[in-house]
């Protein structure tokens, strides 16, 4: 490996240095080890102009509000959750810059993969928030991605889908087809041997997938130097012959740049890509968590600063496309927005615990025949229908 230091995002979130292709966009590294650092939006709102995508004012507005929605809508879990009105969940409080940036730059036709932190991705790609709180609590109807989304379930077992999606993306290419794969994971699934297996079935098969490690410091209680001998997770990609970036999560014009790029490596046919969003996670890994007990809380209060819906704002004013009344006009939307998907949530949340074994098998075994017999008598002695 080149003798390149790379240094962290946490510890240098302004690295000067870029490496730049001939048409002066950042390019992403080659397979010679040297990672790149992407920084466009530092936490102050202060822009790169020569690396600012210029993205058009509605789209700017667009992602501003999808990441505010993001962030009212996880909260709004938090407190159903605390008053017993929703199941346990994966909050993505800190981390909506990472979400939104992963899938600005796909189109309908493209398919994305997501873990169980990836709310406010699923909310761009179409599902509907109502779908989303029946998922998370408990009903199968908000499962399945709804028609025309060409998204998958996301998964609960870490890591285990990145290699379907390496395989769809596999089965795009064969095809001819000129769609790409997104998929996300989290720093912990880089220790499943999926993951590592589903790079190489990629880089073998240069299948047009787009990796998103979003490395937020922790898997679960495990901050991530117990967990890699190294802290640039990006590196992973380039031992695999996949081509890799690390971007500062927090910073939803890098998170943009870095994935637009990618998808047009995959889509002309030059192969997946590897990219580190460096971001933190705000809250608690799922709400059955304390990190409290395992985690400083003044560690937690510098992130803070680092808020990815701050700095975008302060981005948008300078560029006077919002100002602090419009930016409190647009959270209000968001609120009335998520307190209607819950209210119809309410609505449709309708329990029906005599269904239990109906979805099991398609025929009982004897000895769950047994059991739905024992059950269903314990429901008439309660008095529940």
């Amino acid at each position: 490996m080149p003798d390149k230091t790379v240094e962290s995002v946490r510890s240098a979130p302004h690295r000067p240095t870029r490496k730049r292709g001939g048409d002066g966009r950042p390019r992403i590294a080659a397979e010679s080890g040297f990672i790149e650092d992407l920084h466009i939006l530092d936490e102050h709102g202060r822009v790169d102009d020569a690396l600012d995508p210029n993205l058009d004012p509605a789209d700017l507005m667009r992602i501003h509000r999808a990441m505010v929605l993001t962030r009212r809508f996880d909260i709004r879990m938090i407190n159903m959750q605390r008053q017993g009105k929703m199941g346990t969940f994966a909050p993505g409080y800190g981390q909506e810059a990472t979400q939104i940036g992963q899938v600005f730059p796909l189109t309908e036709r493209d398919w994305y993969a997501p873990s169980y932190r990836s709310f406010g991705a699923q909310i761009w790609r179409g599902w509907p928030m109502t779908r989303l709180l029946l998922l998370w609590d408990g009903f199968f109807e908000g499962f399945p991605p709804p028609p025309e989304v060409n998204d998958f379930p996301f998964s609960i077992v870490i890591g285990s889908h990145v290699l379907p999606a390496v395989g769809t993306a596999m089965g795009m290419k064969y095809r001819g087809e000129d769609t790409v794969m997104v998929t996300n994971f989290g720093d912990g699934a880089l220790s499943q041997g999926a993951v590592s297996e589903a790079l190489n079935f990629a880089a073998v098969n240069a299948a047009p997938v787009i990796f998103i490690c979003e490395n937020n410091g922790w898997a679960i209680s495990t901050p991530t130097e117990k967990q890699c001998a190294h802290e640039v997770l990006a590196l992973r990609g380039p031992g695999f012959g996949v081509p890799a970036i690390r971007v500062d999560g927090n910073d939803v014009l890098a998170m943009i740049v870095a994935t637009r790029r990618a998808v047009e490596r995959a889509r002309t046919g030059e192969g997946p890509t590897f990219i580190e969003a460096v971001t933190y996670r705000m809250g608690v890994h799922t709400t059955a968590d304390n990190p409290k007990v395992y985690r400083d809380e003044a560690e937690v209060e510098q992130w803070k600063a680092k808020c990815p819906i701050a700095r975008f704002e302060r981005y948008l004013a300078d560029r006077g496309i919002l100002d602090a009344a419009g930016a409190e006009g647009v959270a209000e939307e968001c609120e009335q927005e998520v307190l209607e998907a819950r209210t119809q949530f309410y609505e449709q949340a309708v329990r029906q615990p005599r269904e239990i074994f109906d979805y099991v098998f398609g025929e009982l075994t004897p000895t769950l025949e047994a059991q739905k017999r024992e059950y269903l008598a314990k429901l008439d002695r309660k008095g529940i229908e």
